[in-house]
């Protein structure tokens, strides 16, 4: 009987539970995006191009709802009261938003998801002070949250997770750039990475838990939960970078290589023949269509699809002490990427 329920969890078309996701998303976690707006854009910044890139980003770039969404959904699982997490959601909204500008700049991210990055659009200076001022912004609502109704108790528990989060990710993004440009990375090396990048999905869930006053075992169940989501929210961008030819020729050249070809580059004879293009100075979109294309027949995404399906198991398992967990089984079905629609994006030559 548990072997059928896990089935039928997964089975669940990813697709369908996006479109449930992202409704969620817009009742959730609007409230608290645009308090984090509000607090922002009250700011008096006399640069003209500075209070443009703030204004842009976080009106125009950052719609993080996915964040206060969890943290409402996790509290309620405990038994507590959404509401509780806003204090908490506008600060991390900011705080989230900074590591984000900032990790564009370490990878030199230009564009995402089809618009420009403050880095991409403002250059590397005006990104990074903007990051910076997001970042101090957010500390500071953070440490005001005392006086929203939360105990000072449970503040000091939840500064601590947000300390440990800022050292666990750092460590990751210092570890990741040990890879970049190097094709003998082993999978094992890369999913141990992005384990610890997923220590920022896990400070939220336990955060959440701790608010909802949820018990040790709950707290527990609940970290473990978040930090594989964050694993397969990470991992989901791999499949979709290699099937996006700007994203994957942003990743071969200044990122680390995604998964699905890193269980391609295991067989020597296809490292070989990947490397020639790894080794060129300019990388094109027909590159990008050809490594898709070697991937594909190497296996690359089949061993990937296996992993992301152990890892949803074990989320699912994970959440076998918390009694209102629906909704956030709901985040992990919408995190299992569509590999089998990879076939659609391939070129119908491989030739180097």
């Amino acid at each position: 009987m548990k072997t059928t329920k896990k089935k039928r969890s997964i089975g669940i078309n990813p697709e369908e539970a996006m479109k449930r996701l992202q409704k969620m998303f817009k009742e959730r976690g609007s409230k608290a995006l645009e308090m984090a707006r509000k607090e922002v854009l009250k700011e008096k910044i006399e640069c003209k191009e500075a209070r443009e890139a703030l204004t842009y980003f976080i009106t125009e770039y950052w719609h993080d709802l996915a964040r206060p969404t969890l943290l409402s959904l996790v509290c309620e699982a405990v038994g507590g009261d959404p509401e509780l997490t806003t204090p908490i959601a506008v600060p991390m909204i900011l705080i989230s938003g900074a590591i984000d500008i900032h990790d564009d700049i370490i990878d030199e991210s230009k564009t995402k998801n089809g618009r420009p990055t403050v880095y991409g659009k403002f250059g590397k200076d005006i990104a990074l002070l903007i990051g910076d001022a997001l970042l101090f912004k957010g500390l500071i609502l953070l440490n005001k949250a005392t006086q929203k109704g939360i105990s000072q108790e449970k503040m000091t528990r939840i500064v601590g997770v947000i300390k440990n989060m800022f050292f666990e990710l750092g460590d990751a993004e210092a570890l990741e750039l040990q890879f970049r440009g190097k094709s003998e990375i082993l999978p094992e090396e890369y999913i141990h990475v992005v384990r610890k990048k997923a220590a920022d999905v896990e400070a939220h869930t336990r955060i959440s838990a701790i608010l909802g006053s949820g018990s040790e075992k709950e707290v527990e169940a609940l970290s473990e939960y978040g930090r594989l989501l964050g694993m397969l929210i990470v991992l989901r961008d791999d499949w979709i970078d290699m099937i996006d030819f700007e994203e994957s020729v942003n990743r071969i050249k200044k990122e680390s290589l995604p998964l699905p070809l890193l269980y391609a580059l295991k067989n020597p004879r296809i490292r070989s023949n990947i490397n020639d293009i790894l080794k060129r100075k300019k990388i094109t979109k027909k590159d990008a269509e050809i490594i898709l294309r070697v991937t594909y027949d190497a296996q690359g995404f089949r061993h990937y699809e296996s992993l992301m399906k152990k890892l949803a198991e074990n989320a699912f398992s994970s959440l076998s002490p918390i009694k209102h967990a629906q909704h956030l089984k709901l985040l992990v079905q919408a995190m299992l990427p569509e590999v089998n629609r990879t076939s659609q994006f391939l070129p119908r030559t491989t030739k180097t």
